[in-house]
């Protein structure tokens, strides 16, 4: 009896979905007709994805910056298709000599691109002829790999690792080093696409299938590496009282000096050999970094994120003691693991270990962050919580930041606005939204879901950040918490570790939320149109006030008002978008008080504006 009752109630979801469809590309209706993609929101019957593992021994040289390589790929193609080529990402390439790229770099950095020494398939040496590189892209003619087969590569490789045009990875300083994008990687080959050959250009962000990575980096004794996964051999390395702090940081809440200044002096970190093999181990991830420092300390702590299991992540701070902002930021960031765990979006945090590392960048990887030290302590705040959020989008969910940066870029703005004053309760963080007012209605003010690799600069801004974030908050005000947390959730079961589009998150949503909002779905993510809403026709009967407020724009908004009164009192109203959902164009106020009304006001912080001028309305007295 209760299957009968979801498969009717789900039943009833996909009717009142069908009431109102959303834009669908062609190439996401043919996956829907292949079978690999669903409208309930689920995978497709059909769907599939391909993965590999990774063997990665990397010897790097701080002195000479020079990185090198070799790695092991066994690749399963689990789609139904026969490839007959693999298509490679280059990333260090965006410092190749002549490389596209939408970033300036400087001459120093230049080089002549990722030296590919040697590529073995299934143990069979390529010739030069079999690849061909253009730009961050390789593509490598294979023997046809057919469906649900396997193919084995070898590859060595080098480069130089940047020192002055710090692009997300590079020299931080003498002796401190962030290191990302450093491999061969096979691209993503998947439904919607068939291959990932957007160059990467220094912009837009990345799309990574999930792979298991087992990494060994060699590099001098006084050196400590720090990366993605798991460090299977600290006990080979580390002298036994840095081991016992490790331990002890994982087991409390409290905070731990693993390294301080006192034990840099010393010297005696690790166990005296001329160089160490650092082997960290990660399973079903989408990407793998390592950083390098011999003059940085370490702060350590842990917190209990699964409640069931009573499972705990370490949380890692790792920086230059001048950088005094730095000594905050373990605390921000374990507050930012529990919250994300217990409050929004209150799921578990999914990884073993949280890494902040003090670099010169704001840019996230699986369980690491590369952040710039920064003054202000509500930007550390902010900045700290922003980076550590991108774990669950886009790391959990597998999504293609490549052209749909919004799905997790949004996220990652409303986690930093509501983790933020968690943290601290003073800040009112309002990032993006001044900048959306400015350009609403303008030529750069494009949908949402205009492709990001389509977009540059104020465009790709505030349609990665701003514009999507007031959309999931509204959306979450809509349904209030615990309905949304269903939905939010339908969307996580279906999709962690896979690669959801933006038609997958919203159908999740709606089946979720067992709501079709379609109808607020199209207006915010794929319709042109500013946020504006004006007062006018304020009335007074006897006891009863009341005020309509109308949307000038097209873009459904919240509404909250303040109404002011002659003995110096105020009192606020809200309604969320909900008022707006049959498409009308004003919305009336009402409520009952003997007092007199002086103003009414329209407004609230998450509440972009296009023109304030129509936000006042002053009662006339003569009229009470």
């Amino acid at each position: 009896m209760k299957k009968l009752t979801v498969v009717l109630l789900l039943f009833a979801g996909f009717q009142a979905s069908a009431q109102m469809k959303l834009p669908l590309a062609a190439n996401i209706q043919k996956a829907i007709t292949k079978g690999t993609r669903d409208t309930t929101g689920m995978p497709g019957k059909n769907y599939w994805q391909n993965s590999a593992s990774y063997k990665i021994n990397v010897n790097f040289d701080p002195k000479s910056r020079l990185l090198e390589g070799a790695e092991t790929i066994v690749y399963q193609n689990k789609s139904n298709d026969t490839l007959k080529q693999l298509v490679f990402k280059l990333y260090p390439n965006l410092y190749k000599k002549g490389a596209p790229r939408l970033m300036e770099i400087d001459s120093s950095d230049l080089h002549n691109g990722v030296k590919i020494v040697m590529i073995h398939e299934d143990g069979r040496p390529l010739d030069p002829q079999d690849y061909r590189v253009s730009s961050t892209n390789m593509y490598l003619k294979i023997a046809p790999l057919m469906p649900g087969t396997a193919l084995t590569l070898n590859l060595n490789y080098s480069y130089p690792l940047n020192k002055t045009s710090h692009i997300r990875t590079g020299e931080i300083d003498t002796g401190a080093f962030f290191i990302a994008y450093f491999f061969p990687r096979v691209a993503v080959y998947d439904d919607i696409d068939g291959w990932n050959t957007n160059p990467y250009l220094g912009t837009q962000e990345f799309y990574n299938d999930f792979c298991d990575f087992d990494l060994a980096v060699t590099v001098p004794a006084k050196y400590i590496v720090w990366a993605t996964g798991d460090l299977v051999n600290k006990d080979e390395i580390f002298n036994r009282k840095y081991l016992d702090r490790i331990y002890k940081a994982e087991k409390q809440d409290g905070f731990v000096d693993v390294i301080d200044s006192t034990d840099l002096v010393s010297g005696f970190i690790t166990k005296g050999l001329q160089s160490n093999t650092w082997r960290y181990s990660s399973r079903n991830v989408t990407d793998a970094v390592f950083a390098v420092s011999n003059h940085y300390i370490w702060q350590s702590t842990s917190a209990e994120v699964d409640h069931l299991s009573r499972r705990r992540t370490r949380v890692d701070a790792l920086f230059n003691i001048s950088h005094k902002d730095y000594f905050h930021v373990v605390a921000d960031a374990r507050k930012t693991v529990v919250a994300m765990s217990d409050r929004f979006p209150k799921w578990p945090f999914p990884y073993n270990h949280e890494t902040v590392f003090d670099g010169l960048d704001q840019m996230e990887y699986p369980m690491m962050v590369n952040d710039n030290p920064v003054e202000d302590r509500a930007e550390s705040i902010e900045l700290t919580d922003h980076e550590i959020f991108h774990t669950m989008f886009p790391f959990y969910m597998g999504i293609n930041e490549t052209k749909y940066g919004w799905m997790d870029e949004g996220w990652a703005t409303i986690g930093e606005w509501l983790i933020s004053p968690m943290i601290d309760s003073s800040l009112v963080d309002e990032y993006g939204i001044a900048p959306y007012e400015r350009a609403a209605g303008t030529e750069i003010d494009l949908p949402i879901t205009t492709l990001t690799t389509q977009e540059f600069g104020n465009s790709m801004f505030l349609n990665s950040y701003p514009k999507p974030a007031m959309g999931y908050l509204y959306v979450k005000d809509m349904l209030g918490d615990e309905l949304f947390f269903k939905a939010l959730h339908t969307y996580i079961r279906n999709w962690n570790g896979k690669h959801p589009t933006p038609m997958d998150f919203f159908n999740s949503m709606n089946i979720g939320a067992r709501k079709n909002m379609n109808w607020f779905w199209k207006k915010w993510f794929y319709e042109d149109g500013i946020p504006d809403m004006g007062l006018k026709n304020f009335h007074t009967l006897q006891n009863r006030k009341d005020i309509t407020v109308q949307s000038v724009g097209n873009k459904p908004l919240p509404i909250d008002l303040t109404v002011y009164y002659k003995d110096g009192s105020s009192e606020k109203f809200h309604r969320s978008i909900a008022v707006w959902e049959k498409n009308n164009r004003t919305v009336s106020i009402s409520w009952i008080t003997t007092k007199v009304v002086e103003k009414v006001t329209l407004g609230s912080t998450y509440v972009p504006d296009a023109n304030h001028a129509d936000n006042v309305y002053t009662v006339n007295k003569t009229k009470l």
